[in-house]
């Protein structure tokens, strides 16, 4: 049973539903939860929220006056807020959310509605319809809660895309990826919140290229290359048209083809002139495109994309990188490694401890050549007598289930790779 209700009424114990008011003013990452903190409390009543909504079947009631009998309150049978739907909360039985195989779970329905939702956007964009940004702001909440919950589950999902979907995946991972990036960087929840709609939006612009020139399944000429460098302009433009944004996403959105060094476009900006957030946009928006299969060319493994960054000197900005580096690790999940053992083994979660010890689950051996029964190897345990010796690449081994052996065939089939 729902009842809207004044900041001022609100007390411990009771379910928040919904929060009235713009979503990037929300102070928490979620409005579906019992309030039990005190400074979760006072944080509510100084934020510009007026009113929210209560589930008096899951919490606290509004207590009624002395000496008044209880009564139904009308407002209880009012229909449900005019606010974005969110996804149903999973059902008892599912895997725990704060481990890799749980999160992977809650994720898959998500990508899926984000790129339902990134799909109509991008298509009302190139019918020259103004842009509802708006629409995305619930996907972000909901991608910066997983990411809140195992950073790796979802950025390590949007990574799974084929040709078709790969502009609307594109946005979603780098939309994650900031948020990683934010989270690592230390910012606070609305600032996250705010960096990942820049990231779900930055590539905005690619609604107004010539679909042949978009689609184009072969390398670019310099001629088509060209064009498609007015990309970050118009997506700016598009986004600016709508007035929906804020500064932040419209700076991402224009600037995150820039570099350092100045070599970069449309602005060719460099030093100081280069903000943090289009800088942080640079390397996220990179990382993805490189582990991403193109039509002319395989993705790069995970952790062969890391190294090659590290390698491209005045590309990045050094400090942003590092932290890029700590919030996915230095083998990101699902990247091929070979073990001092000589076996060969796919990186499924990240150590708590070490970013050089994470979870692997072993499935060949070079010494034999023949595969292994898969073993689950913590390599931060306690006894574990292995260690990683160096990246592998796949396109020498050419394996066919890598994605399999971290994500699950069943994980895989509900994103469409199965």
């Amino acid at each position: 049973m729902l009842k809207k209700i004044e900041v001022q009424d609100v007390r411990l114990g009771m379910h928040l539903h919904a929060l009235c008011g713009a979503w990037l003013e929300h102070p928490f990452w979620k409005t579906k939860f019992v309030l039990r903190d005190p400074e979760d409390l006072r944080k509510l009543r100084a934020s510009t929220v007026r009113e929210v909504w209560i589930d008096v079947s899951k919490g606290l009631d509004v207590p009624e006056p002395p000496g008044v009998a209880p009564r139904r309150d009308a407002r209880a049978a009012a229909p449900a807020p005019s606010v974005p739907a969110r996804e149903a909360e999973p059902a008892a039985a599912a895997p725990a959310a704060d481990t890799l195989a749980g999160e992977l779970q809650r994720a898959t329905a998500l990508v899926n509605q984000s790129r339902q939702a990134l799909s109509s956007m991008f298509a009302e964009a190139r019918m020259g319809n103004a842009l509802d940004t708006e629409k995305c702001l619930p996907l972000v909440d909901e991608i910066a809660s997983s990411v809140w919950r195992n950073p790796g589950a979802f950025v390590s999902l949007a990574r799974l895309k084929t040709h078709d979907d790969y502009t609307y995946m594109h946005s979603m991972a780098v939309c994650a990826l900031m948020i990683a990036l934010g989270r690592q960087l230390g910012l606070d929840e609305s600032q996250a919140r705010e960096i990942g709609l820049a990231g779900m939006l930055h590539d905005m612009g690619k609604a107004a290229m010539p679909l042949e020139v978009l689609n184009k399944p072969g390398k670019l000429t310099d001629a088509e290359y060209e064009i498609m460098k007015g990309h970050p302009r118009a997506g700016a433009d598009l986004l600016a048209e709508g007035k929906a944004v804020g500064a932040i996403t419209l700076d991402v959105c224009l600037h995150h083809h820039e570099r350092p060094d100045g070599n970069g476009y449309p602005d060719r900006l460099s030093g100081d002139a280069l903000t943090r957030v289009a800088r942080m946009g640079a390397v996220c928006d990179v990382y993805d495109a490189i582990t991403s299969n193109r039509p002319y060319k395989s993705g790069w493994d995970p952790a062969e994309s890391i190294a090659k960054m590290a390698s491209w000197q005045g590309q990045f900005d050094a400090d942003i990188f590092q932290a890029f580096v700590k919030s996915l690790g230095i083998y990101p999940i699902g990247s091929l490694v070979r073990m001092r053992s000589g076996k060969l083994g796919v990186v499924v979660e990240q150590g708590e401890r070490s970013l050089v010890a994470p979870k692997v689950k072993l499935f060949f051996s070079t010494r034999s050549n023949m595969p292994i029964a898969v073993e689950l190897v913590d390599l931060a345990a306690p006894g574990c007598h292995d260690a990683i010796a160096g990246r592998e690449s796949n396109a020498q081994w050419k394996f066919p289930h890598l994605d399999e052996l971290w994500a699950g065939p069943e994980v895989l089939r509900r994103v469409g790779r199965g």
